[in-house]
């Protein structure tokens, strides 16, 4: 098997790695830590339950809603936590289609009496690129709804949170909150070798122990590397096309075929670290999860 090169902490913006860290009853003190200090006291989650990140729509021609991770509050509230790694051209299109499909799961079948009363409903969005419109010292960005003329919020049971991750660039000396705190350790995890004074704290403390990429079981680490390769692979394959397409001074049509051929060169990719996983003899379900196939395609592989 293919070796990789990894730092002392796993990498929070790979698949495997932030589920690792935020995505099983166990760790859900991190998740709730983390929410809290996203919402600044509007909102205090004492506690959460996991549930399927993957909701099929009420006909069979729905599109299928398939989410990063999907908690629900104490009271009923439901956060959706998405972690986009590239650039995603209809993104923001995707998390209120998200939102939509679970406010919509919130009608009750057959009953007369519904008074349309609604859960709140929240998207984060932890992003590792800029979108092209925001603004360029603004990186952390709250969406409501809002009257336009006041600014007042009209409704407040559906709320966007999206961070632009690369704008973050506090230096360990300018941290002023723990939310800054944990913006600072997202961003820097992967990269650190020792753990810095200011982040041993219990919460974090937890966290760098599950993050240490020395404490993973051999499948554990088997599937963080196919994870890590996966996402070296899709990057480069970006970076390869694109250049590519500058070189030729192509400019019509490059968008499209970097898609087609980003998406079919993924999805080959897919099939072999599936069958690498297989050959050792991991478990189905747990490559379904890390790649995203179906368990009667890795059945047939």
């Amino acid at each position: 098997m293919e070796k990789f090169t990894t730092g002392r902490f796993i990498d929070p913006f790979t698949d495997w790695g932030f589920k690792r860290l935020f995505g099983s009853e166990p760790h859900k003190e991190l998740l709730i830590d983390f929410l809290n200090q996203l919402f600044l006291g509007e909102r205090e989650i004492i506690d959460l339950v996991y549930n399927k990140n993957e909701h099929l729509g009420e006909l069979a021609e729905d599109r299928k809603a398939v989410f990063d991770l999907l908690c629900t509050g104490s009271n009923g509230e439901q956060f959706i936590i998405e972690v986009q790694r590239v650039y995603q051209e209809y993104f923001k299109d995707r998390c209120l289609y998200y939102t939509s499909s679970l406010i919509r799961e919130q009608a009750l079948v057959g009953s007369t009496k519904w008074t349309y009363q609604l859960k709140p409903v929240y998207l984060i969005g932890l992003m590792d690129f800029c979108f092209d419109d925001s603004h360029r010292d603004k990186f952390l960005h709250r969406i409501q709804l809002t009257t336009r003329d006041t600014g007042e919020v009209f409704y407040d049971k559906l709320g966007f949170i999206f961070i632009e991750m690369p704008k973050f660039d506090k230096t360990e000396t300018e941290l002023s909150s723990e939310l800054d705190n944990w913006f600072y350790l997202l961003k820097n995890l992967s990269k650190l070798n020792k753990i810095p004074l200011f982040l041993r704290k219990p919460v974090f403390s937890k966290l760098f122990n599950i993050a240490e990429v020395s404490n993973l079981t051999k499948d554990e680490k088997m599937a963080y590397d196919h994870s890590l390769k996966a996402q070296w692979d899709y990057l480069n394959s970006m970076d390869y096309v694109e250049k590519k397409g500058f070189e030729r001074g192509v400019k019509e049509g490059v968008e499209e075929g970097i898609k087609k051929g980003v998406a079919k060169g993924i999805h080959q990719e897919k099939l072999n670290n599936a069958r690498a996983m297989k050959d050792n003899g991991l478990d189905l379900q747990l490559i379904g999860k890390i790649t995203g196939l179906p368990v009667e395609q890795l059945k047939a592989l």
